[in-house]
């Protein structure tokens, strides 16, 4: 490959991911792999051949907020009570979930283990050291795992994308998760 060939390659991918950033914005998951390719300028099978799956462009996409998240939890684990760090984490995530359309889907998905570095992954390792500090200050229970409280925020940011209220729909929800459904007493 020529390094005028490599430099068009690299325009593309970077059109692509920009048009596809948009597009996820205003469509969430199931933005058109046919629209970002008319809108960048390019044919379907250049998107393919640069993200030769859907979960592959929307992971590029939401990597950014993935290593935001990321760096958040590394600022939380040595803060505070575990409970508080990991609860105000997981409430950030939610959030996240909520605004960015299409995040909650690159979560749902297991990690790819060919390529490595899956949103859902990199967000697991985020946040084994502070689910890790809640158990052993005894604030969660032992048999709670990571990919369990993922999974729970991605429901929940499912289940509310089309609620008038998206964001506060999630929030009661999550707060209704952590504190369960019996009264205070």
């Amino acid at each position: 490959m020529t390094d005028r060939q490599r430099a068009d390659a690299r325009r593309n991918h970077e059109r692509i991911l920009a048009v596809a950033e948009q597009e996820v914005a205003v469509h969430g998951a199931n933005a058109s792999l046919e629209q970002i390719a008319r809108v960048a300028g390019v044919g379907s099978a250049t998107v393919r051949r640069h993200f030769p799956t859907r979960q592959a462009l929307l992971q590029s996409v939401l990597w950014h907020r993935i290593e935001v998240l990321c760096e958040r939890a590394r600022e939380l684990t040595g803060a505070g009570d575990g409970r508080a760090a990991l609860l105000e984490w997981l409430a950030e995530v939610v959030t996240y979930c909520v605004a960015a359309k299409g995040l909650a889907t690159a979560l749902a998905h297991e990690g790819d283990p060919v390529n490595g570095n899956s949103c859902a992954s990199a967000i697991e390792e985020a946040a084994e050291p502070l689910l890790r500090r809640a158990i052993e200050e005894g604030a969660v229970a032992r048999d709670v795992t990571v990919v369990e409280l993922v999974t729970l925020i991605v429901g929940i940011a499912m289940v509310t994308e089309h609620h008038q209220d998206p964001a506060a729909s999630a929030e009661r929800l999550f707060a209704v998760a952590v504190e369960g459904i019996s009264p205070a007493g």
